[in-house]
């Protein structure tokens, strides 16, 4: 059973059937390089600014939510009108460190940035990211870092969304996909306990290396069994048509959604002006539709894991805990 501050939350994440359909565009440094690549000059930060509000506002009326940076995203989507009220927003915790060796992580915040700041501007959630491997020297810092973050979130009554990447710990030798698997159901299984509230999920096989969906969906159910929370599939840059099977056949196992960024809109970053939005308004509206009616056919209702609070006392709110404890 969850909290009735929290439960409201997901709800604000959700579709009314319950499913994540979520877009993500939180990313930051090494989306900013890449747009660097293809721009006349380095871009500012209002261009960047200006390039997630495009992507925000074509993409959004077919999502029940996204995960947007404070800087870049949604501090500017809101102001602009860009982000409704309709659309519920979840914010990023860690610093922008995505290229650092992940033998030698230790999970970093965002400087000035927190739970409770996400919780005082209306956030329906956080989102931390984590490069986690059992068998590393980190993990133990990497579980004192979630565990501490639960209970922040819990004290704001806020959903954490837990995004745990899987790594080799030989830098010569990359993860074979029966590693991945291993790595991705043993991370859901740690966390899960931990008190996260919704599973960020990697897709559990490397299918460059496997191409047998008879096993992909094996590793799925493996996956969904050892999930006590809600999880939803992140699209970890593979492209378009990778994600949608991908998504399919995870939310046949048991997905209650996805929370995808690169697999829909990569190809804008390449694009400007009305040729990035043409692309937005044709190539990539429709994608997001074909990943939400994905979800809609199959996806499970995250509350099928999460028991509605208990409010049937009249005075139940006498009970109810401040943020100060």
């Amino acid at each position: 059973m969850t909290t009735l501050g929290k439960y409201r939350h997901l709800t604000q994440a959700s579709t009314p059937a319950g499913h994540f359909v979520m877009l993500a565009i939180d990313h930051r440094d090494v989306l900013r390089d890449a747009l660097n690549k293809t721009a006349p000059s380095p871009i500012t930060d209002a261009q960047f600014a200006a390039f997630k509000r495009d992507i925000m506002q074509h993409l959004l009326p077919g999502c029940s939510a996204v995960l947007a940076d404070p800087a870049y995203g949604f501090g500017p989507g809101i102001a602009a009108g860009t982000i409704g009220g309709a659309v519920g927003v979840l914010a990023p915790l860690e610093d922008a460190s995505y290229t650092t060796d992940p033998r030698h992580y230790r999970v970093a915040f965002m400087p000035g940035w927190s739970v409770a700041r996400i919780k005082r501007f209306g956030g329906a959630g956080a989102k931390l990211l984590v490069y986690y491997h059992p068998g590393a020297s980190t993990a133990a810092a990497v579980h004192d870092a979630v565990s501490r973050t639960v209970e922040e979130c819990a004290r704001y009554d806020l959903p954490l969304y837990l995004e745990p990447l899987s790594y080799s710990l030989d830098p010569a030798k990359p993860l074979s996909s029966i590693e991945r698997r291993q790595l991705c159901v043993e991370a859901a299984r740690t966390f899960c306990a931990l008190g996260i509230d919704v599973l960020k999920a990697e897709f559990p096989v490397n299918v460059r290396q496997e191409p047998d969906e008879d096993i992909w969906r094996a590793a799925l159910a493996e996956l969904d069994a050892a999930c006590t929370v809600p999880w939803a599939l992140l699209s970890a840059g593979v492209d378009y048509p990778t994600f949608l099977r991908q998504t399919e056949l995870a939310c046949q196992a048991g997905a209650s959604g996805v929370i995808v960024g690169r697999a829909v809109w990569a190809e804008a970053v390449s694009l400007s002006g009305e040729e990035r939005a043409r692309f937005l308004a044709t190539t990539g509206q429709e994608r997001m539709r074909a990943l939400a009616a994905i979800c809609a056919w199959h996806g499970a209702d995250w509350r099928t894991r999460v028991a509605p609070p208990q409010t049937t006392a009249p005075d139940w709110y006498f009970s109810y805990g401040d943020f100060g404890g």
